[in-house]
């Protein structure tokens, strides 16, 4: 049967790789992982774009990609949707803003992005008309903040989480900034009531409100937490900062396409998001926003008497519908055009979502994240029923529903750079925080049971490995010696 429990076993029972393709084989979506192009083992390690291999691509052995939270991976149809617009651009030149073509399923540029919209509506709970595609994440925060952050003398405030990603903190910082006020009496940090706890519970949230209420202009808060991969509960803390008549918005970068959201049945006033994580279109893909229809109205006469007539914003001429320049909507906050080759990879990426849906989707992921919770917890348990220390332990709520497909799993001090560089060398992808988090997000639109399986199976081989090392040349592993050359301390 197809639920969200997988089955659980006693002690001393173990999970066998059999048993994980017998799930693979009931997997309703395990159609969608041909859709994607995932990289094998030698593609890792090969320094050109082109393969030199006498192997075919189907008898290479494919890499365990479990980073959809960082990168997601390329759909096979991203390279059709790009060919299509480029030969538009070339074949029709300023006429493909208008000119549909029978054979292709790319709409004129000058509608790419109403379409872009229309599809990511079902992902995030709205109407098309509050959803824009645009910009990228941090530039469309700038362009909500610029409207919902409204600082007076008595209410200045903005809530946000301590351990926001760089991208939500930097912008708030440099938007308390530029209306004058200090950061450090303007910003309220919410933080973990204990040093050795990871995770936030939504009464300390709700309680931080409503110390700050009186005093608090806007809260913006992560959807899913990037480091512990926690899920917010959006709809209750929304309807806690509406009691206190403060505007909510929400950063979904770890969220959309994640988890199932309702943005405009919450009465979210905004959220922002990227789109190449669990949305699959490429590094620095174009972003999107939302902005519930609450604050979209726009009066007409007002407008014709030379008042502004709509809720102040950053406005650019992209802003207004196709006959007037001026739309109600979540598109009335658009400055430019957006970029219609940057669309492409979205599309297709968002027709995939719309074979599968967000319901199958979700249910999926809470199947894998609870299958890989298990697998791991088994490791710990064989620990502490041999005496030994464990290796790791996991940071991200037990409970499905307090979370999105990520797991976090903190290791023992000095033991990340060596798990990470036996991980590569087997052709296992995920993501480090250092000085001692592996995040593990398996993505369930290609990553299959037997993926999970696996990572578990070689994660605790490295963890062994990487503990030995230490214990012979004691302290931190150094890397191995400085011989990481995969990019990704660039990243970090």
């Amino acid at each position: 049967m197809y639920t969200d429990q997988v089955p659980k076993k006693s002690i001393g029972q173990t999970y066998t790789k059999e048993e994980a393709l017998e799930l693979d084989g009931s997997d309703r979506l395990r159609h969608l992982r041909s859709e994607f192009i995932i990289p094998t083992k030698n593609d890792l390690e090969r320094k050109t774009l082109s393969s030199q291999s006498t192997v075919t691509g189907a008898q290479e052995e494919l890499c365990i990609y479990l980073c959809g939270n960082s990168l997601g991976l390329q759909p096979r149809r991203t390279t059709d949707h790009v060919n299509a617009h480029l030969r538009a651009w070339a074949t029709k030149g300023v006429f493909g803003h208008f000119k549909a073509h029978e054979d292709s399923r790319i709409p004129p540029f000058v509608d790419i992005d109403d379409v872009a919209a229309q599809r990511m509506a079902p992902i995030v709970g709205a109407s098309a008309s509050e959803v824009a595609v645009m910009e990228t994440l941090s530039a469309n925060l700038h362009l909500m903040m610029a409207s919902f952050y409204r600082p007076t003398k008595e209410r200045y405030k903005v809530i946000l989480e301590g351990k926001a990603f760089p991208s939500d903190h930097y912008a708030i910082e440099s938007q308390i900034r530029h209306h004058g006020l200090d950061p450090e009496r303007a910003m309220i940090l919410i933080e973990p009531p204990d040093p050795l706890q990871s995770t936030i519970a939504t009464s300390q949230v709700l309680s931080t409100i409503g110390k700050h209420a009186s005093t608090t202009a806007l809260i913006l808060l992560p959807g899913v937490q990037y480091y512990t991969g926690q899920l917010f509960d959006i709809r209750t803390i929304t309807a806690h900062a509406h009691s206190y008549g403060i505007t909510i918005g929400w950063d979904l970068a770890h969220a959309v396409g994640n988890v199932e959201l309702q943005l405009h049945d919450w009465e979210v006033d905004f959220a922002v998001w990227c789109s190449y994580k669990y949305l699959n279109s490429g590094p620095g893909a174009i972003g999107g926003l939302f902005v519930h229809d609450n604050h979209t109205q726009v009066d007409r006469e007002a407008t014709k008497n030379g008042l502004e007539g709509y809720r102040p914003r950053l406005a650019g001429w992209w802003g207004g519908d196709k006959a007037m320049r001026f739309q109600m909507g979540s598109p009335g906050f658009q400055v430019g055009n957006p970029c219609a080759l940057a669309i492409c990879p979205l599309l297709a990426s968002l027709e995939i979502f719309a074979i599968a849906s967000m319901p199958a989707v979700r249910l999926k992921s809470v199947m894998l994240t609870n299958y890989l919770e298990e697998l791991l917890s088994r490791g710990s348990s064989r620990s502490a029923a041999d005496g030994t220390d464990e290796s790791y332990q996991v940071i991200t709520p037990s409970d499905c529903a307090d979370r999105g497909a990520q797991l976090s799993i903190r290791l023992k001090p000095g033991l990340l750079e060596g798990v990470m560089v036996e991980l590569e060398e087997q052709g296992v992808v995920v993501d480090e925080r250092k000085p001692d988090v592996v995040r593990v997000a398996p993505a369930p639109l290609y990553n299959t049971f037997s993926d999970v399986w696996n990572f578990v199976a070689i994660f605790e081989v490295a963890c062994t490995k990487a503990g030995e090392r230490k214990k012979n040349i004691g302290g931190a592993l150094g890397a191995l010696g400085g011989t990481e050359d995969k990019g990704w301390s660039l990243i970090k």
